[in-house]
């Protein structure tokens, strides 16, 4: 696990200095040891910061050149088939001077040629191959998109990096905001694929691959970096397509029994989990209590000789804490457990690191238990593994079904009589919904009563408004439902949510909201946040369901497998970790990753949020119009409404603006 850098081009410019400066600025990444590689002839530089989790030794720095010197390469993440392949490859005479998987991967391509080695590798990766032969670049990241990988084009220069940091550090870089995907960042809470915040710098699409020539290398006209794009002389090119999984998927259901798919998954993710316990270092888990990391700590404890170490972190408020939970799990598997209840000023102390932590706007607020819980994980161990990916392939989400049972019984009704309910919805405050219902669970106590009621109610209002499934999905994953009214001179860019050409041919809305999330909320939220929480304090987490025969497999099972009585998620997965854990453990209504960051906003967080959304402030900077945000945030301290989520939005904006560009608004651009 490690960070990456590189330059191309550049008509003479001293490469070196640059790059050894681009690779520092993200040491973090890789704290253990740092390398640069260049061709001055050719006008190619690249740059690696390594943190060492396989072959500690000399013969796994990088960049590393391939044995018949064709090819070099700087990469960030893992090979976790990389014994198998170096077995292959050593029947065919491939001969080794190390144990990493980076030498592995160099062998393969030489042997089979990049889309093909590509093709076999079972990991997390972006990376950088020089080919000196051919005189090309080639950028590759994972299909699902766990590692980051950012590029585009400072004066004549072709440049790329695992962080925005490194662009900073090339002179003649321009930090002008693209205001359109400030737009969209002000919807979902982070920057979609392919934009950056930055105009002309962009991230590659998981699966795929972008070629770069140098004496071509400054192709802006008719360069388009979305893969799905046509008419574009230079794109990316998907090796792997999450679209074509699905729909394959959708059309070539399992067919076995519950019992066959339970054991064939239980034997496929065993498998998963064992080949990301390869560690020449310390290695442990997430263990939140819920099902996903409950059930990768149970087949990590399954297949370890000795206590596999987990870790969790509790909050002292209630409604927000599961450690306890965890807790328990923990002592029936048996493994090592660490807690830390988190003070409040300790979570807290994170607000300040989120803007250089996350290097581009990023608003989804789990990201602070999500950084406390690496940061002491990191005090033990050097690797961890998580669940995510559970909810995307397993219909975790309550959206998943909610939006059936809704439409079911109020789609019938004509607009204006939903629009009536709604308005009656709204007329309580969501804290006065949550003290009505908190009075009613004590006068009729049961396990029923939903944990933040008032929220929930105030949701259901948003969504009866909409007179289609497809506005309801927009409407729950929107923070900001008009963001337009929000950035000054901002338009919405063409994302997959908007453009249905991009969406899947599937059979039911359902699976449809699935795949949405599989391409957007799950690498652009939830993995960009586990990343950077991870690699801010040089630790490498790994995500086991989201190896991609899991994936694979996950699409081609039948929802009835996923989602049972349309009320619960997850049904596999619960089957599955009822072999391991007692059902008494696990079953609780799901809680998520979160903080009061509602609470803390109108308590110690007011006066620092007042600052960064002063009406002069926002004006003078010139980027977010004031009024929507000022009416928020005068509801939001009223108590009348939670917009605990638009309004982190903006904050994570203005505190990353505080922090990035201490100068003058930058130009209006777009797309």
């Amino acid at each position: 696990m490690c960070g990456i850098a590189g330059l191309l081009g550049g008509n003479g410019v001293d490469l070196l200095p640059l790059v050894t400066s681009m690779v520092e600025s993200i040491r973090y990444r890789g704290p253990d040891d740092a390398g640069e590689w260049i061709d001055r002839e050719a006008g190619i530089a690249l740059g690696h910061a390594r943190l060492s989790i396989l072959d500690l030794s000399p013969e796994g720095h990088q960049p590393m050149t391939s044995t018949s010197g064709r090819y070099v390469l700087s990469f960030n993440g893992e090979i976790y088939n990389f014994v198998e392949l170096r077995s292959e490859l050593e029947k065919t005479g491939a001969k080794f001077r190390g144990h990493s998987d980076t030498e592995v991967m160099l062998a393969s391509i030489e042997a089979w040629g990049l889309e093909n080695a590509v093709q076999r590798f079972v990991g997390m990766f972006a990376f950088a191959l020089w080919d000196r032969e051919q005189r090309v670049l080639h950028l590759g990241r994972d299909r699902i998109g766990i590692k980051p990988l950012y590029y585009g084009w400072i004066g004549q220069l072709f440049a790329f990096g695992s962080e925005l940091k490194v662009f900073r550090q090339i002179p003649g870089f321009r930090a002008d905001i693209d205001r359109d995907a400030l737009v969209a960042f002000m919807r979902f809470s982070y920057v979609p694929a392919p934009w950056s915040i930055y105009h002309s710098i962009y991230k590659l699409p998981p699966g795929c691959f972008l070629a770069v020539v140098p004496e071509r290398a400054r192709f802006e006209q008719g360069f388009s970096p979305d893969p799905d794009a046509h008419q574009a002389q230079w794109r990316p090119v998907r090796y792997w397509s999450a679209r074509t999984i699905t729909e394959s998927g959708a059309t070539n259901l399992f067919t076995g029994s519950e019992q066959e798919a339970l054991d064939q998954f239980e034997e496929l993710l065993s498998r998963a989990v064992r080949l990301r316990m390869v560690s020449d270092v310390p290695l442990g888990a997430f263990l939140s209590g819920g099902i996903d990391s409950s059930l990768v700590a149970a087949l990590m404890q399954k297949q370890s000789q000795k206590p596999v170490r987990t870790f969790t972190i509790g909050f002292h408020e209630s409604q927000f804490n599961e450690a306890h939970h965890a807790k328990k799990v923990a002592q029936f598997l048996g493994t090592d457990h660490t807690e830390l209840y988190v003070t409040f000023e300790q979570a807290l102390a994170v607000i300040p690191r989120l803007p250089t932590l996350y290097d581009e706007p990023f608003g989804d607020p789990s990201q602070i238990p999500t950084f406390l819980v690496s940061d002491m994980a990191r005090r033990h161990v050097t690797v961890s593994l998580s669940g995510d990916g559970g909810d995307e392939l397993f219909a975790g989400y309550n959206r998943y079904f909610w939006w059936r049972r809704i439409w079911n019984r109020f789609g019938w009704m004509p607009d204006t009589m939903r629009h009536a309910i709604a308005r009656v919805m709204t007329t309580m405050s969501t804290q006065g919904w949550d003290r009505s219902v908190n009075i009613a669970a004590t006068l009729f106590p049961s396990k029923s009563w939903p944990h933040a009621p008032g929220d929930k109610i105030h949701k259901l209002a948003e969504i009866l408004r909409f007179d289609s499934p497809e506005g309801m999905y927009k409407n729950l994953v929107s923070q900001w439902k008009q963001p337009e009214n929000v950035v000054v001179g901002g338009r919405e860019p063409v994302t997959l949510l908007s453009n249905r050409r991009l969406w899947a041919s599937l059979p039911d809305f359902t699976r449809q909201m699935m795949y949405l999330d599989l391409v957007t909320y799950l690498p652009d939220d939830i993995l960009t946040k586990v990343d950077r929480a991870s690699m801010g304090v040089s630790l490498e987490a790994r995500v086991p369901l989201l190896d991609h025969r899991v994936v694979e497999f996950a699409w081609r099972l039948p929802l009835s497998m996923k989602i049972k009585q349309e009320r619960e998620g997850k049904w596999l997965l619960r089957q599955l970790l009822y072999r391991y854990i007692p059902k008494s453990l696990i079953e609780r209504p799901k809680m998520g990753f979160g903080v009061p960051i509602d609470q803390w906003l109108r308590g110690p967080l007011r006066d620092w949020a007042e600052d960064l959304l002063a009406e002069p402030r926002l004006r003078q900077e010139g980027h977010l119009d004031p009024s929507p945000i000022r009416k928020k945030w005068m509801e939001h301290l009223s108590g009348r409404r939670n917009w605990q989520y638009p309004l982190w939005n903006v904050l994570m904006f203005q505190a990353w603006l505080t922090a990035h560009e201490r100068s003058p608004a930058a130009a209006l651009s777009h797309h």
